[in-house]
């Protein structure tokens, strides 16, 4: 009996030991958004072969799973864009360890103390943030401090239709001829329709409010205007605001522009060949490439460039995608879990870059391996040249919605100018006034 004893003494030491081991081995929970397509790359981890934004940051989760098989990985793949789940995950006290954020959102958290400052994780990564982009850079810093990794930087861009604007001898060197003024970009929209019959824009003004926002935040920051004098005000009703909608309420009344489309229906008329430029994102530049290069394609010829410098300097209003940490109470070796897959996806940002965006680390837009990949050397300076809201402005999206809503109202005409930015204006302001 003694004997027995003894032995499931031992047995029972022996147990709770491997329970102790297995507990050190810490929990790394991942939540990202960009779709779920594991019937595809699921069982992949060759990363230079993925394709998509689903595929491409599904291989790299799936290889640092297999690198790494001393911290338990779980992986969350939530719709777009996910923060109705990470608020109710912080709500009951149990965040992700990372998660996918667009740069435009930081604040909404980070303001709120919800979200972890990243210097010390992302120097204990060997993330020299000097190397970062000035757009990621902008992107990731809130309140003087790093509250992300940032992964790329998206915006919109001029998507071009060569051979039309060939047509309307707007074409030098093989490359399109951009406006240099508001005056100019009428100019060539004129001669643009009456040498080809078709508008010279093909705009998504419906079910797109961030479309014209995007335009005019542009345009504003080109002048260097004070969009947001403080976290409590927008300025929009300003002769800045006013010329740069004039000029799309003009493309519009003399119908230069298509009419009525939203995004499906203005991408359609671009792939059709219906316009000359389409203002859409970085992200549309693989799709419309390989359309261009499709037996009779309609496109025709394909170019993409940053917006023309119509005032002042050459600006762009750009977001980005981000790796951040809800904050939570976290051990040595989880907090080295974090800081080891921060270092792992940053060695893969020019891989995820293939999707169109533009990249996080200077060394990766300045790398053959980028700037060979299609149209690339054509949008890099937006690397340099975009700009962000404020970092102290929260609920960037829904002041989207309630400007764009406006705007719309002011460039088809139900609305004087005038009127339209004054109601942007107060709608924004009671918005912000209510925030704690």
């Amino acid at each position: 009996m003694k004997r027995l004893s003894a032995l499931a003494a031992f047995m029972a030491a022996l147990l709770l030991g491997s329970c102790e081991q297995a507990s050190e081995r810490p929990t790394l929970v991942i939540q990202r958004f960009f779709g779920e397509c594991g019937a595809v790359y699921g069982n992949s981890i060759d990363i230079a072969k993925a394709e998509s934004e689903c595929g491409i940051i599904t291989t790299i989760l799936n290889r640092f799973v297999a690198e790494n098989p001393d911290i338990n990985v779980k992986i969350n793949v939530v719709a777009w864009p996910g923060y109705p789940q990470l608020a109710a995950q912080i709500a009951a006290g149990d965040p992700p360890d990372l998660v996918t954020m667009h740069q435009s959102v930081i604040s909404d958290y980070q303001a709120r103390g919800l979200l972890s400052p990243m210097d010390a994780l992302l120097a204990e990564a060997n993330v020299d943030t000097k190397s970062l982009t000035l757009a990621g850079q902008r992107g990731a810093v809130k309140n003087g401090r790093y509250f992300a990794l940032p992964w790329d930087t998206i915006g919109r861009l001029w998507h071009i239709n060569t051979r039309l604007m060939g047509q309307a001898g707007l074409m030098a060197n093989g490359k399109p001829i951009l406006p240099n003024s508001p005056a100019q970009l009428l100019d060539h929209a004129r001669r643009f329709k009456a040498a080809t019959g078709k508008p010279y824009l093909i705009q998504a003004q419906v079910s797109a409010p961030d479309y014209l926002v995007a335009n005019l935040y542009t345009y504003l920051m080109a002048q260097d205007a004070v969009i947001f004098p403080d976290n409590r005000h927008i300025r929009l009703n300003t002769p800045e605001a006013r010329a740069v909608m004039q000029l799309y309420r003009t493309l519009n009344a003399e119908k230069l522009t298509t009419m009525a489309q939203d995004f499906p229906g203005a991408t359609a008329s671009f792939v059709n060949g219906e316009g000359g430029v389409f203002p859409t994102g970085t992200w549309m530049i693989g799709p419309y490439d390989e359309a261009a290069k499709q037996p009779a394609a309609r496109l025709g010829g394909y170019a993409v460039v940053p917006f023309p410098r119509l005032w002042g300097k050459n600006a762009a209003f750009v977001d980005g995608h981000a790796w951040v940490v809800p904050k939570d109470t976290r051990g040595p070796s989880e907090r080295e879990a974090i800081a080891r897959f921060l270092g792992f996806v940053a060695k893969y940002n020019g891989d995820w870059v293939r999707t169109g965006h533009l990249p996080a680390f200077r060394t990766v837009l300045d790398a053959p391996a980028f700037k060979t990949q299609p149209h690339r050397s054509d949008i890099a300076a937006m690397a340099a040249t975009g700009q962000q809201l404020p970092d102290f402005v929260e609920r960037q999206s829904a002041i989207q919605g309630l400007i764009g809503e406006e705007l719309e109202a002011a460039v088809t005409g139900i609305k004087p100018i005038d009127v339209a930015l004054a109601d942007a204006e107060r709608r924004v302001n009671e918005l912000l006034a209510q925030l704690p």
